[in-house]
């Protein structure tokens, strides 16, 4: 078998399912799901605000890194009610009123990119899979996008790409997709 960067449909749930069994699932769950729903880079994930949730409105702000393009993205299913319940634990930590990133640390303080490191590593491990770091998540979003047959300006865009020339590796298909031919 060749070394993939990514993960299939299944994978993506066993992994999701783990984070639920750690020592912070609501956190875990919620981080894990808008990381691969919005093709999000660790980065981008720490530096999320609460600011940038529109619980109403159904609809997050991405700000992208590396001269990405930033944009308003709807949410998905699922992604308004893991926000709430993390959200809900997170009002039970007495964060200080200074922090405003989404999510925090046991200690309160802003998540950082060690500990998502760190934290997707052991989530991994619980749903038995291997090579999987942060960024896994955000090729993932690209492959599943494109294994969908959904159009990679669409793709290029929602990924916050300057250049089609980063959304055109997504293209490797999955061979399945081959018997819809003819």
């Amino acid at each position: 078998m060749t070394k993939r960067d990514y993960l299939t449909s299944d994978e993506l749930e066993r992994l999701l399912a783990a984070s639920k069994k750690t020592r912070n699932p609501e956190r875990d769950y919620a981080l894990l799901l808008l990381m691969f729903r919005h093709a999000l880079r660790v980065s981008e994930v720490c530096g999320l605000k609460i600011s940038d949730m529109k619980l109403e409105a159904a609809e997050l702000f991405v700000k992208r890194a590396k001269g990405s393009a930033s944009g308003s993205h709807p949410f998905f299913n699922g992604e308004s009610q893991a926000i709430r319940a993390w959200l809900a634990e997170r009002s039970k930590m007495n964060v200080p009123q200074e922090v405003d990133t989404l999510f925090v640390s046991e200690q309160r303080r802003p998540l950082n990119r060690a500990s998502v490191w760190h934290m997707i590593k052991a989530v991994a491990r619980e749903a038995g899979l291997s090579n999987v770091h942060p960024h896994t998540l955000r090729h993932s979003t690209g492959y599943n996008l494109v294994n969908r047959g959904t159009d990679l300006r669409l793709i290029q865009s929602f990924m916050g790409h300057k250049s089609i020339n980063s959304t055109i590796r997504y293209t490797a298909v999955d061979t399945k997709r081959y018997a819809k031919l003819f």
